[in-house]
């Protein structure tokens, strides 16, 4: 079954990487080693996969789509260091693959349809990762690198820069995928904090906050946070209510989620 037999997917938004430019930049940037163990997401046809695996280092890939995997298996089931798992990245336990923390790679062309509850989902393993490159679109890459004050900084920046270290390293035009997105991509390089610069007494409880102030981005938190923590409560966190969302940072979400926690003794126990 060659490469050029199978279409892609709408419905898991599939676009195939094919610029063998983009690939070489994009296996220079992970700079994978003999010793190491990655997870390659949604891997295609195996595009980034080969030169994963020309580096020596332990790889197991996960593809949701059943008609790429006799493709993978003819390219790479010889190959001593790699695995296959069929199934959605979205559920599957990153945790039954490594044996140590902070010891997973992790690297993906992710379908934008689901990029983002995905990092999510790997956050939730993030004491097991050392790093994550991801292609994404533009626009989600620049909203994860966001910094305070700016359209772009919300819920996702400031949770996935809670637990990561964000690099925008570089833009990736619509050209190197067959068929070309409508959209730019971005490479990003996500690498989890070994220790969390802002700790939460409860990241639940950030998590809600955050939620809450973005709901109605335009509104001063006075009014998006009037359900969870009234006036004086976000000025004993030393925030100024009357401010927008998107003026805070992220140290000054800690401090009103870490009210909040104050205020519901009883969830404040939960570590990250």
């Amino acid at each position: 079954m060659s490469d050029y037999q199978h279409r892609a997917r709408k419905r898991f938004g599939q676009n195939f990487l094919h610029d063998a430019g983009v690939i070489h930049r994009i296996l220079r940037a992970i700079h994978p080693k003999p010793d190491e163990h990655l997870v390659e997401i949604g891997p295609g046809q195996g595009a980034l996969t080969g030169g994963l695996l020309d580096s020596g280092a332990r790889l197991d890939v996960i593809e949701l789509d059943l008609d790429l995997i006799p493709i993978l298996q003819a390219r790479f089931a010889t190959r001593e260091r790699w695995a296959l798992h069929q199934g959605d990245a979205l559920k599957f336990d990153f945790g039954r693959l490594a044996d140590r923390p902070a010891s997973l790679r992790v690297v993906g062309n992710l379908p934008y349809n689901i990029s983002t509850p995905l990092i999510f989902h790997l956050l939730e393993h993030a004491a097991l990762i050392r790093d994550m490159h991801f292609m994404l679109q533009k626009e989600v890459v620049e909203r994860l690198a966001a910094e305070p004050g700016g359209g772009d900084w919300g819920r996702l920046s400031i949770m996935v820069q809670y637990h990561c270290r964000v690099e925008h390293l570089f833009n990736v035009g619509p050209g190197a995928f067959n068929p070309a997105p409508k959209v730019d991509s971005a490479i990003v390089r996500l690498v989890p904090h070994a220790e969390l610069p802002h700790p939460a007494r409860d990241p639940r409880l950030l998590e809600r906050v955050v939620r809450e102030a973005f709901n109605q981005r335009r509104k001063t938190l006075r009014n998006t946070l009037k359900g969870l923590l009234d006036a004086g409560a976000i000025e004993a966190a030393g925030v100024d209510g009357g401010l927008r969302p998107e003026q805070l940072d992220l140290p000054a979400f800690v401090r009103l989620a870490d009210q909040l926690a104050t205020l519901q003794p009883e969830t404040s126990a939960h570590g990250r």
